[in-house]
């Protein structure tokens, strides 16, 4: 049951940042920015596993990754340099790269 409320508010809160995006980009990315994902993922975790500590170190995980993620944007930020695809490709090519930060930071942290 919990899976089909996660998909259904994911869903809906996809929908509508799609539909604000042509009147109002900028409210839009904002509210693709918020941590809405993690907001709903962490209390379904706790309440599926009921285990705290699992919960809290997927947060971590989470917190050390925003800042990785930023890479799929810097292709954005050469706009003149790169049509959409361009950007958007190297974007996700960036990703792997930040997975392997990522990976190598969590395991100092334990």
């Amino acid at each position: 049951m919990l899976i089909f409320l996660n998909t259904l508010v994911s869903a809906l809160i996809i929908g509508v940042a799609a539909w604000f995006s042509r009147r109002y980009p900028a409210a839009a990315g904002f509210l693709i920015a918020l941590p809405l994902a993690t907001m709903l993922v962490l209390p379904l975790a706790y309440l599926q596993h009921r285990d705290p500590g699992s919960v809290f170190q997927m947060a971590r995980s989470i917190l050390v990754a925003l800042p990785i993620t930023l890479l799929f944007f810097i292709p954005f930020l050469l706009r003149e340099r790169f049509s959409f695809w361009g950007a958007y490709a190297l974007g996700c090519a960036l990703l792997p790269l930040g997975y392997f930060v990522h990976r190598a930071i969590m395991r100092v942290l334990g």
